[in-house]
Protein backbone atom coordinates (compact mmCIF):
# COMPACT_ATOMS: atom_id res chain seq x y z
CA UNK A 1 0.00 0.00 0.00
CA UNK A 2 1.35 3.60 -0.66
CA UNK A 3 2.05 5.75 2.03
CA UNK A 4 -0.64 8.90 2.87
CA UNK A 5 0.67 12.15 3.71
CA UNK A 6 -0.89 12.56 7.48
CA UNK A 7 -3.80 14.78 6.12
CA UNK A 8 -4.60 12.24 3.26
CA UNK A 9 -5.02 9.05 6.31
CA UNK A 10 -6.48 10.97 8.77
CA UNK A 11 -9.14 11.56 5.69
CA UNK A 12 -9.08 7.84 4.96
CA UNK A 13 -9.37 6.66 8.32
CA UNK A 14 -11.94 9.21 9.24
CA UNK A 15 -14.10 7.34 6.25
CA UNK A 16 -12.47 4.00 7.13
CA UNK A 17 -14.01 3.98 10.99
CA UNK A 18 -17.51 5.60 9.66
CA UNK A 19 -17.93 2.89 7.78
CA UNK A 20 -17.04 -0.05 9.81
CA UNK A 21 -16.67 1.19 13.26
CA UNK A 22 -15.62 -2.10 14.37
CA UNK A 23 -11.97 -1.66 13.07
CA UNK A 24 -9.47 -2.61 15.66
CA UNK A 25 -6.50 -0.16 15.93
CA UNK A 26 -4.22 -3.25 14.48
CA UNK A 27 -6.19 -3.46 11.78
CA UNK A 28 -6.39 -0.01 10.46
CA UNK A 29 -2.46 -0.09 11.15
CA UNK A 30 -2.18 -3.01 8.56
CA UNK A 31 -4.18 -0.98 6.42
CA UNK A 32 -2.35 2.18 6.39
CA UNK A 33 1.03 0.51 6.69
CA UNK A 34 1.92 2.54 9.89
CA UNK A 35 2.15 1.99 13.74
CA UNK A 36 -0.37 1.25 15.76
CA UNK A 37 0.71 4.20 17.94
CA UNK A 38 0.53 6.30 14.79
CA UNK A 39 -3.53 5.10 14.26
CA UNK A 40 -3.99 6.05 17.98
CA UNK A 41 -2.28 9.57 17.88
CA UNK A 42 -4.63 10.02 14.76
CA UNK A 43 -7.94 9.02 16.33
CA UNK A 44 -6.63 10.71 19.43
CA UNK A 45 -6.39 14.17 17.39
CA UNK A 46 -9.49 13.39 15.48
CA UNK A 47 -11.68 13.08 18.43
CA UNK A 48 -12.55 8.96 17.47
CA UNK A 49 -12.99 7.07 20.23
CA UNK A 50 -11.90 3.74 20.79
CA UNK A 51 -13.02 0.45 19.40
CA UNK A 52 -14.96 -0.55 22.73
CA UNK A 53 -16.58 3.32 23.15
CA UNK A 54 -17.48 3.28 19.07
CA UNK A 55 -19.36 -0.39 19.80
CA UNK A 56 -21.55 0.98 22.89
CA UNK A 57 -22.36 4.25 21.03
CA UNK A 58 -23.44 2.74 18.19
CA UNK A 59 -25.87 -0.24 20.38
CA UNK A 60 -27.33 2.59 22.54
CA UNK A 61 -28.76 4.32 19.76
CA UNK A 62 -30.06 0.95 18.31
CA UNK A 63 -31.15 -1.10 21.35
CA UNK A 64 -33.97 1.36 22.19
CA UNK A 65 -36.11 0.81 19.26
CA UNK A 66 -36.25 -3.13 20.43
CA UNK A 67 -39.11 -4.05 21.63
CA UNK A 68 -39.65 -7.83 22.12
CA UNK A 69 -36.84 -8.18 24.59
CA UNK A 70 -35.01 -6.31 26.54
CA UNK A 71 -30.99 -5.44 26.09
CA UNK A 72 -30.06 -7.91 28.96
CA UNK A 73 -31.65 -10.85 26.61
CA UNK A 74 -29.65 -9.96 23.77
CA UNK A 75 -26.79 -12.20 22.92
CA UNK A 76 -23.96 -9.87 21.56
CA UNK A 77 -24.80 -5.98 21.21
CA UNK A 78 -26.85 -5.04 18.90
CA UNK A 79 -25.12 -2.67 16.23
CA UNK A 80 -27.72 -1.67 13.48
CA UNK A 81 -31.61 -2.16 13.46
CA UNK A 82 -34.12 -1.97 11.22
CA UNK A 83 -37.29 -3.14 12.20
CA UNK A 84 -39.15 -5.87 10.51
CA UNK A 85 -36.01 -5.97 8.12
CA UNK A 86 -32.49 -6.13 9.06
CA UNK A 87 -30.47 -6.11 12.30
CA UNK A 88 -26.84 -6.25 12.80
CA UNK A 89 -25.17 -7.87 16.00
CA UNK A 90 -21.61 -8.31 17.68
CA UNK A 91 -20.57 -11.04 20.24
CA UNK A 92 -16.84 -10.96 21.09
CA UNK A 93 -15.82 -14.84 22.02
CA UNK A 94 -14.48 -14.44 25.96
CA UNK A 95 -13.17 -17.16 28.33
CA UNK A 96 -17.00 -18.33 29.61
CA UNK A 97 -17.45 -18.94 26.23
CA UNK A 98 -14.99 -21.73 25.16
CA UNK A 99 -14.25 -25.12 25.61
CA UNK A 100 -11.40 -24.81 27.98
CA UNK A 101 -9.64 -27.78 26.07
CA UNK A 102 -9.46 -26.22 22.60
CA UNK A 103 -10.68 -23.08 23.10
CA UNK A 104 -13.43 -23.42 20.69
CA UNK A 105 -16.52 -21.30 21.33
CA UNK A 106 -19.57 -23.18 22.63
CA UNK A 107 -22.16 -23.72 19.74
CA UNK A 108 -25.20 -22.53 21.91
CA UNK A 109 -23.50 -18.78 22.07
CA UNK A 110 -23.40 -18.64 17.91
CA UNK A 111 -27.02 -20.00 18.34
CA UNK A 112 -28.06 -17.99 21.34
CA UNK A 113 -26.71 -14.73 19.27
CA UNK A 114 -28.70 -15.12 16.31
CA UNK A 115 -31.77 -16.13 17.77
CA UNK A 116 -31.89 -13.28 19.80
CA UNK A 117 -31.22 -10.93 16.72
CA UNK A 118 -34.49 -12.72 15.20
CA UNK A 119 -36.14 -11.79 18.36
CA UNK A 120 -35.03 -8.10 18.20
CA UNK A 121 -35.37 -7.18 14.73
CA UNK A 122 -39.55 -7.91 14.81
CA UNK A 123 -41.76 -4.76 15.78
CA UNK A 124 -43.62 -7.13 17.83
CA UNK A 125 -44.12 -6.88 22.18
CA UNK A 126 -43.90 -11.14 21.55
CA UNK A 127 -41.76 -12.57 19.35
CA UNK A 128 -40.84 -16.55 19.76
CA UNK A 129 -39.01 -19.10 17.78
CA UNK A 130 -41.30 -21.67 16.28
CA UNK A 131 -38.65 -23.76 13.95
CA UNK A 132 -35.10 -23.38 13.23
CA UNK A 133 -32.73 -24.75 10.62
CA UNK A 134 -29.10 -24.15 11.55
CA UNK A 135 -25.51 -24.98 10.19
CA UNK A 136 -21.94 -24.26 11.54
CA UNK A 137 -19.59 -23.87 9.05
CA UNK A 138 -16.67 -23.29 10.80
CA UNK A 139 -15.36 -23.02 14.71
CA UNK A 140 -15.25 -19.31 16.38
CA UNK A 141 -12.44 -19.20 19.25
CA UNK A 142 -11.78 -17.16 21.82
CA UNK A 143 -10.88 -13.73 21.44
CA UNK A 144 -13.01 -13.63 17.64
CA UNK A 145 -15.49 -11.02 17.12
CA UNK A 146 -18.51 -12.64 15.44
CA UNK A 147 -20.95 -10.21 13.32
CA UNK A 148 -24.61 -12.21 12.96
CA UNK A 149 -26.55 -10.17 10.22
CA UNK A 150 -30.15 -11.19 9.84
CA UNK A 151 -32.89 -10.11 7.75
CA UNK A 152 -36.68 -10.52 7.29
CA UNK A 153 -37.57 -12.72 4.06
CA UNK A 154 -41.22 -12.14 5.07
CA UNK A 155 -43.67 -11.87 7.56
CA UNK A 156 -46.99 -13.12 7.01
CA UNK A 157 -49.80 -13.05 9.86
CA UNK A 158 -47.77 -14.00 12.71
CA UNK A 159 -45.02 -15.73 10.80
CA UNK A 160 -41.87 -14.21 10.17
CA UNK A 161 -39.17 -16.04 8.06
CA UNK A 162 -35.58 -14.44 8.53
CA UNK A 163 -32.35 -16.05 7.61
CA UNK A 164 -29.17 -15.29 9.65
CA UNK A 165 -25.88 -15.16 8.88
CA UNK A 166 -22.72 -14.85 11.27
CA UNK A 167 -19.06 -14.29 10.04
CA UNK A 168 -15.58 -13.56 11.22
CA UNK A 169 -13.44 -11.58 9.13
CA UNK A 170 -15.96 -12.04 6.32
CA UNK A 171 -15.90 -15.42 6.35
CA UNK A 172 -18.59 -17.27 7.22
CA UNK A 173 -18.74 -19.34 10.44
CA UNK A 174 -22.89 -19.92 10.90
CA UNK A 175 -25.94 -19.70 9.14
CA UNK A 176 -29.84 -20.61 9.68
CA UNK A 177 -33.59 -19.96 8.85
CA UNK A 178 -35.63 -18.68 11.69
CA UNK A 179 -39.21 -19.22 11.71
CA UNK A 180 -40.65 -16.84 13.86
CA UNK A 181 -44.17 -16.16 15.58
CA UNK A 182 -45.28 -13.21 16.75
CA UNK A 183 -48.19 -11.03 18.06
CA UNK A 184 -49.22 -7.62 18.53
CA UNK A 185 -50.21 -5.84 21.49
CA UNK A 186 -53.77 -7.29 22.94
CA UNK A 187 -53.87 -10.19 20.48
CA UNK A 188 -54.70 -13.49 22.07
CA UNK A 189 -52.05 -15.75 21.84
CA UNK A 190 -52.45 -19.18 19.66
Amino acid sequence: MAKYKKSERQELLLEKVSTDPFLTDERLAEMFDVSIQTIRLDRLELNIPELRERIKHVAREETDKIRSLSLQEVIGEIIDLELNHHALSLFIVEEGHVFQKNRIARGHYLFAQANSLCVAVIDEPLALTKSAQIEFIRPARLGDKVISKAVVEEMDGRIAVITVESKIEQRLVFKGRFEMYYTGEGEENG
